[in-house]
């Protein structure tokens, strides 16, 4: 069998709406919390956090209630349309609460947006898998990543041409236009996938080609069954413990760094999105390389790799003093480490933790990175309101030095992978 790429790129509408937002909301909500309603650094990342607690609740919840849910829809399309309506009309409303400075109205507003966008990120993520054969998704998730990307840089290019420059600037056109990408998106979606049909039609295509569910054999049910050795038990806590520091490093800066700009280089409007576009534009094109130097060099040194030259990078900013266009060159190195640790740190959990574990340590992956992205904008914004703003990158340096010694205890999980067959198969890492 072979992928349908054009279905494909459908079912990925649904997650370049939710990156537009995502990268919409960590940019540009710090900067009406301050700017607008004055609030200080620890308050601004204590709501900056409240959507990774809510992730931790929402998500298992709602992914869970759309796999026993079955309507004339499917089981993930009334959570995908009905969260997406949600969230357009809250997001709307939040700009009216910016605009009229009603700080009551913002954050009420701003609760139930995330919990709208809780609704339906699971079941928006499992569409894909629910829609592929097995021994095809690895090729979809990639399709499905870069979807996200466009997202991510189409609200990038929004924002670097919707914000005008002020003390407070007017950002409802902003919302206006990822609202309507994220309507485009999935009313597309929705009129083009027909999820029970397509289902069937999946199920009819793998009973027509002779495939079927391979099943586990007694040799490897036997060994899921048996207790994590204890060397491996040892490696597995160094690389959780050093996922939780690279994200608390990466999240302080990209959660920070709207208001870093503005506060340090003086840089108005929507100019800071110009080096993160260049990180994630750096970070797309680095997925077919890193895949190959993965494939010749393991994943430990490639994970290694990543970590020093984002130290690095974060070293050389602490230095700067106003915006150069050098330091894109320093942001596009920081999008091709965190590239080269994202590729490579998902699949060494899933090696240790083994085929009848997937679904567990996937779990434990996601618990340890959002608990940092919890923690992180707290902690880093009690260093920015109570000391300095130029704490921001010798903070991020300090937990990215500390994975780089934790990552070097990891012994387990290096299995060398096969070099891809396709370019796309570079591009399957987690989001």
């Amino acid at each position: 069998m072979k992928l349908n790429y054009k279905r494909t790129f459908l079912i990925g509408l649904a997650f370049l709406s939710i990156s537009a937002f995502w990268q919409m909301y960590d940019n540009i909500i710090p900067l009406i919390l301050q700017g607008t309603f004055h609030l200080g650094e620890t308050v601004t990342g204590m709501i900056m956090a409240a959507d990774n607690v809510l992730a931790l609740i929402l998500l298992p919840v709602f992914g869970a209630l759309s796999d026993k849910v079955d309507t004339r829809m499917g089981k993930r399309m009334p959570f995908i349309v009905g969260g997406t309506t949600l969230a357009v009309i809250f997001l709307m409303l939040l700009s009216v609460a910016d605009r009229s400075v009603n700080l009551s109205l913002f954050v009420v507003t701003l609760f139930a947006l995330l919990i709208s966008m809780g609704l339906y990120r699971s079941p928006a993520v499992a569409l894909m898998p629910d829609l592929t054969p097995n021994k095809l998704r690895s090729k979809g998730n990639a399709i499905i990543n870069l979807m996200g990307a466009v997202g991510g840089v189409y609200t990038l290019i929004m924002i670097k041409l919707l914000i005008g420059k002020g003390e407070h600037p007017d950002y409802m056109p902003l919302f206006a236009s990822v609202a309507l990408l994220m309507v485009i998106s999935v009313v597309i979606l929705f009129t083009t996938i027909n999820e029970k049909k397509v289902k069937a039609k999946m199920e009819a295509e793998i009973r027509g080609g002779g495939e079927r569910e391979e099943a586990p054999s007694p040799e490897k049910e036997s060994k899921a069954e048996a207790p994590m050795p204890g060397p491996v038990k040892r490696s597995m806590i160094f690389l959780l413990i050093s996922i939780f520091l690279w994200f608390t490093a990466y999240n302080a800066v990209t959660t920070a760094f709207s208001r870093y700009t503005k506060v340090v280089w003086n840089l108005e409007g929507g100019g800071f999105a110009d080096c993160l576009m260049v990180a994630t534009v750096a970070a797309i094109i680095s997925y077919v390389p890193i895949g190959n130097i993965s494939s010749k060099i393991g994943r430990k040194k490639t994970i290694l790799g990543g970590i020093v030259l984002m130290s690095l990078c974060y070293f050389a900013a602490i230095f700067a003093n106003a915006y150069h266009p050098v330091i894109n060159i320093a942001f596009a190195a920081i999008g091709i480490g965190w590239a080269a640790i994202n590729v490579n740190s998902y699949p060494m959990i899933v090696e240790m933790g083994k085929e009848a574990d997937v679904g567990k340590f996937t779990g434990t992956y996601y618990t340890f990175s959002m608990t940092a992205q919890i923690i992180t904008p707290v902690l880093s914004g009690f260093l920015l309101e109570n000391i300095s703003y130029r704490t921001l990158f010798p903070y991020a340096m300090v937990f990215s030095v500390l994975a780089f010694f934790t990552m070097c205890q990891v012994r387990h999980g290096d299995t060398r992978p096969d070099k891809k067959k396709s370019v796309l198969e570079n591009f399957d890492v987690d989001d």
